[in-house]
């Protein structure tokens, strides 16, 4: 059925997805991961923390459960979860290709993903993916499309794409960068058939960097969906301690914590269908999931909004954070 189940669902959670980038390999660059995860990350611990995850995310009312190839075993992880509970029907299940993890399950690797967008890397990870989810997966994305990507105009991988999507999983794709609106704009243009071949567009936007928001809004209104990711900015916007002061006076104001606040912000976007978490533990996720239900004044998103930087100075950080 594709993306487009999450409408059929009404609680308020289910407009929060969980990510599964944090808990799927030992090492990301989320901000104080030392605290958050055991020394210890064997492949086993990091299984029981994702099944936990997956457990408390879908009793609270998540319905949207995000993967990729690159996530080390995330994709293992949730089919294993699946697995486990039969029962469970209601739930989308995202992945993407495009990144192939290489870092052998080391925090300490010096390269833990390779980009390839070429269609032989699609067939390649396709069969990955669908060995571990086959027809759980409901949404295939590329991962990171920037607007040099060759992936735009390779009519070959487009038809294999199409040859996808005609078996009802939903094609969409993730971008990254500074001009991600220049991607995502690039992306709606493309078409199989006359039809648009791009369904779903996956996008970093949070109070840092919104810099993609018109173009979302453009998406949104050609009627295709939106998911939001990185809305805490790799922990920037999270931790009570280092969080900007604005958010941190509104998270006083409300009764919350940092990470809802900055969730919350996303989700007063009405073009926003889904805003990820990516929670490596139970209590993070609870957090997170406050913002399904907090209201934030105009005053308050007035204040927020103050936060914006320029989009090269964002993800020249975001590229200096560590793997840990």
């Amino acid at each position: 059925m594709g993306f487009s189940r999450l409408a059929e669902t009404t609680a308020p959670a289910a407009r929060i997805g969980l990510g599964l980038a944090a808990v799927g390999r030992p090492a990301y660059i989320t901000l104080g991961r030392d605290r958050d995860l055991p020394a210890d990350r064997t492949v086993e611990a990091m299984r029981r923390r994702s099944q936990e995850l997956l457990d408390t995310a879908y009793v609270h009312g998540v319905r949207y459960l995000d993967a990729a190839r690159s996530y080390g075993r995330a994709e293992e992880f949730l089919a294993d979860w699946l697995a486990d509970h039969p029962e469970v029907r209601d739930v989308v299940v995202g992945s993407k290709w495009g990144y192939t993890y290489v870092a052998d399950w080391r925090t300490d690797a010096t390269t833990h993903e390779v980009k390839d967008h070429s269609a032989a890397a699609y067939e390649r990870q396709r069969g990955l993916t669908d060995a571990l989810l086959g027809d759980r997966l409901d949404l295939y994305q590329i991962h990171s499309l920037t607007p040099d990507s060759p992936a735009l105009t390779d009519r070959a991988l487009h038809e294999r794409l199409a040859a996808l999507a005609a078996e009802g999983v939903t094609i969409g794709v993730s971008t990254s960068g500074p001009h991600q609106a220049d991607a995502i704009r690039a992306a709606l243009a493309v078409e199989t058939d006359g039809a648009p071949l791009f369904r779903t567009f996956q996008t970093t936007y949070n109070l840092l960097e919104p810099s993609a928001g018109a173009a979302l809004v453009e998406a949104r209104d050609a009627g295709r969906s939106v998911i939001v990711k990185e809305a805490v900015a790799n922990g920037r916007l999270a931790a009570p301690e280092a969080a900007p002061a604005a958010v941190r006076q509104v998270a006083e104001e409300t009764g919350v914590t940092p990470d809802a606040v900055a969730l919350a912000a996303v989700l007063h976007r009405p073009w926003a269908n889904v805003v990820l978490s990516g929670a490596a533990t139970i209590p993070q996720l609870r957090s997170n999931l406050a913002a399904a239900t907090l209201r934030l004044n105009e005053r308050q998103l007035a204040l927020l909004d103050g936060l914006v930087e320029e989009p090269e100075a964002y993800w020249r950080h975001r590229a200096e954070l560590p793997w840990a």
